[in-house]
């Protein structure tokens, strides 16, 4: 088991990938290097090979397909995540591991847009997006997640090996947050400076197809995650529907005693059991997502025991040492 493993997803990246990794390796010259290479057309995996990092290779197209890869492959104490893009500063990296070595944090974001990102990117629709889903997110599952869609984050041993990634493309960041937040675990945000890509490098992010996707993401997981809220709102939309449908219905017999419009009353009632039948469905599916989340803490505590075994124990000298380096605030 590696003590840090720094994990850098590529696709045609050959422009910035050498410096990326020289950059990393001065900053934190114990860890090592993966880079994973995603069917890049360019020289991207030769440079960094040259470079001392260990390349391996994700034939299906798409990040989230690379992360999953990633995640199964290597097993370590921390795993920092950041792109081959040159717009992260490997300066905050060491921070962000103790987070995870020290502070028993699970997940670690690295925030943004609380700095640096909106004066540095160029690109306005990426800007009014990234806001727009942290909002969203924090709103609809209580969180408190300064940087939604950044790429530079570091993980706890049980975080990677417990995450199903489902997601192929890009909206693998706001599915990794979700999870975070839904299966309690100890989320830190770390400010970042950022600076955009260098004159030549482009982004493999479409700003229209890929935001799509991701507030589909968004919808489906809350759906997934909190069903019983999902469909109280969807109950309450179609209640008040056959209400707006129902009550020029209920004012012409009140004046006439006559139901001229009975198809409109019909359609009324089949609208309040769909009502109904929604509301239930929550219910049920709660139960369900309950029922999951007890599993997944059974899955957790197995991914711990796994940890402990291929770790070393730690001394009560090592035990001090970590102590005395722990950071002294919490920035979740």
């Amino acid at each position: 088991m590696d003590k840090i493993a720094v994990l850098i997803p590529c696709y045609n990246e050959a422009k910035t990938i050498r410096k990326v990794v020289r950059e990393w390796k001065q900053e934190i010259p114990e860890a090592v290097i993966y880079v994973y290479d995603n069917n890049s057309t360019d020289d991207t995996a030769a440079i960094a090979r040259e470079e001392g990092a260990l390349v391996r290779r994700e034939y299906q197209q798409g990040k989230g397909n690379v992360i999953r890869r990633m995640f199964r492959e290597v097993d370590a104490q921390c795993y920092l995540m950041v792109d081959g893009d040159d717009t992260y500063p490997p300066a905050y990296g060491r921070q962000m591991i103790e987070e995870v070595l020290y502070r028993q944090a699970d997940m670690v974001v690295g925030d943004r847009l609380s700095s640096t990102y909106f004066e540095e990117n160029k690109r306005p629709f990426h800007n009014f997006g990234n806001s727009l889903v942290r909002l969203a997110i924090n709103r609809l599952f209580k969180s408190n997640i300064k940087d939604i869609m950044t790429g530079y984050r570091a993980f706890s041993y049980p975080f990677v090996k417990t995450f199903p990634v489902l997601s192929k493309g890009f909206e693998i960041e706001t599915e990794m947050s979700i999870h975070a937040v839904d299966k309690n675990m100890q989320i830190s945000n770390i400010l970042i400076e950022y600076r955009d890509r260098p004159q030549g490098s482009e982004s493999k992010l479409n700003t229209y197809t890929d935001g799509i996707k991701v507030l589909r993401t968004i919808g489906a997981l809350y759906k997934n995650y909190k069903p019983m809220q999902f469909f109280s709102w969807l109950a309450c939309f179609l209640l008040a529907a056959a209400a707006v449908l129902f009550a020029p219905v209920f004012a012409t017999y009140v004046q006439s005693g006559l139901v001229p419009r009975f198809p409109t009353l019909i359609a009324c009632g089949f609208i309040a059991l769909a009502a109904l039948l929604s509301f239930f469905s929550g219910m049920i599916l709660e139960t369900i997502a309950k029922k999951g989340r007890q599993e997944f803490e059974m899955g957790l505590h197995s991914a711990w025991r796994k940890y402990r075994e291929l770790s070393e124990e730690e001394t009560p000298a090592a035990m001090e040492y970590a102590g005395n380096r722990a950071p002294k605030e919490n920035h979740s």
